[in-house]
């Protein structure tokens, strides 16, 4: 466990792809009371590049494996961050819990609910700290809605919506040139895959495990076509995987119904050409918030000028309804990449270990937000069948708080 006598905490990174490394750069430029003493990744030309980065940052050159079970004894590491591919992320955190290491994983999907099951039990057999470092979370736009939210403006919620929608066909379709990982799971598997960007800010503002759960979801997905054609056109008839089958769709779109009666989508979109959008959308009975048009309409606030309705800009409800953390954010100057919410993300894992507060993104939301890949997965084999949603916290969600107490609560 994280020793309280130390003014600074010390963190191993486990995987150094493309992630990690901007991870590391940010960690070191940003919080001098955060070591990097030791990094994991299965190929030597990335640890070496990762630790001559630290040495020239700080001037310490860190512990050095191939092999991360090495990092789960050693007394310089306070706590595991990883950034590895995605199907390590569970595994690892299970190991990291069982050996008494505190952990914080990158986001993902599940791969098997039984697998999301055994990293809730090893959590409450061994009370190890435990986060999902969903930065979305983190967000100004995302944590003003929250606090709108919490203070009742847009009434009784009744729908949510959001996606993962970014165009990564070069990214995918290279992925054996620039060793990424995202091709095998376009390759073999079909399902909302990456689903936690969106997913997480949603069940903050429904209080999903914390008054609310998720009950069932059906999945559909397109065919693949976006693949195949990029690579053609970019790369030729010839080039690796032209006429692979792909199996993951090009436009996945998930529905999940809540205890409460909210209904949510989400949307996985990554294959076709297309801007960058997380597609945020939140409904009530007295409004609606929509993060592409960055705009509201609150009935009684929002002053229209036609039958249509109009929308009003979100930044008119910052001076009323941005958090204080957020405030105080700009006022120091917002740091790091992804407006500033990689930073945010990180910090409230470290405040939470340095001062004994319950992580904002606990093991059941972690399970929770994740087990949708292997349940939209099965939905999908199943000709879009409806499949029950777990309750990973067995029964808790109907007394558990979602009241903040503590700036880094959501």
């Amino acid at each position: 466990m994280l020793n309280k006598t130390e003014k600074t905490v010390n963190l191993a990174f486990i995987g150094l792809g493309q992630r990690g490394p901007y991870l590391v750069a940010m960690v070191l430029d940003t919080m001098p009371d955060v070591n990097v003493t030791a990094i994991c990744d299965v190929y030597q030309d990335r640890l070496d590049s990762a630790s001559e980065m630290i040495f020239g940052k700080r001037g310490v050159r860190p512990y050095v494996t191939t092999d991360y079970t090495e990092l789960l004894t050693r007394s310089d590491v306070d706590c595991l961050i990883i950034s590895s591919s995605w199907h390590t992320h569970i595994p690892i955190c299970i190991e990291a819990m069982n050996a008494g290491k505190p952990v914080a994983s990158e986001v993902g999907g599940a791969y098997d609910i039984e697998q999301c099951w055994e990293l809730v039990r090893t959590h409450e057999r061994t009370r190890v700290p435990i986060m999902l470092l969903e930065n979305c979370c983190y967000g100004r736009e995302e944590m003003t809605v929250l606090n709108m939210v919490k203070q009742g403006i847009f009434g009784e919620l009744v729908h949510a919506e959001g996606g993962y929608q970014h165009d990564l066909r070069d990214e995918v379709s290279l992925g054996h040139e620039i060793r990424h990982y995202r091709l095998d799971e376009y390759m073999h598997r079909n399902g909302e895959i990456y689903p936690t960007h969106e997913l997480g800010p949603i069940a903050k503002w429904l209080d999903i495990n914390k008054g609310n759960r998720m009950l069932c979801l059906t999945s559909m997905a397109s065919k693949a076509r976006g693949l195949n054609d990029w690579i053609k056109n970019h790369r030729g008839n010839e080039f690796e995987n032209a006429d692979f089958h792909f199996t993951q769709g090009d436009v996945v779109t998930t529905m999940i119904k809540c205890a409460r009666g909210e209904t949510i989508v989400l949307t996985h979109d990554t294959t076709l050409p297309r801007p960058y959008s997380r597609g945020g959308r939140l409904q009530g009975t007295r409004g609606i918030w929509s993060e592409d048009k960055h705009g509201v309409n609150i009935e009684g606030r929002t002053i229209s000028h036609s039958w249509a309705h109009d929308w009003e800009d979100l930044s008119v409800y910052y001076d009323e309804f941005e958090p204080e953390l957020w405030k105080k954010y700009r006022e120091n100057g917002v740091v790091a990449g992804h407006d500033g919410i990689d930073y945010l993300v990180f910090r409230a894992l470290i405040e939470s270990l340095v001062d004994d507060h319950p992580v904002p993104i606990d093991v059941y939301d972690m399970a929770s937000w994740m087990a949708v890949t292997a349940l939209s997965e099965q939905s999908i084999a199943m000709g879009s069948m409806p499949v029950p949603i777990p309750d990973f916290t067995c029964g808790k969600w109907v007394r558990r708080s979602s009241r903040p107490t503590w700036k880094y609560d959501l």
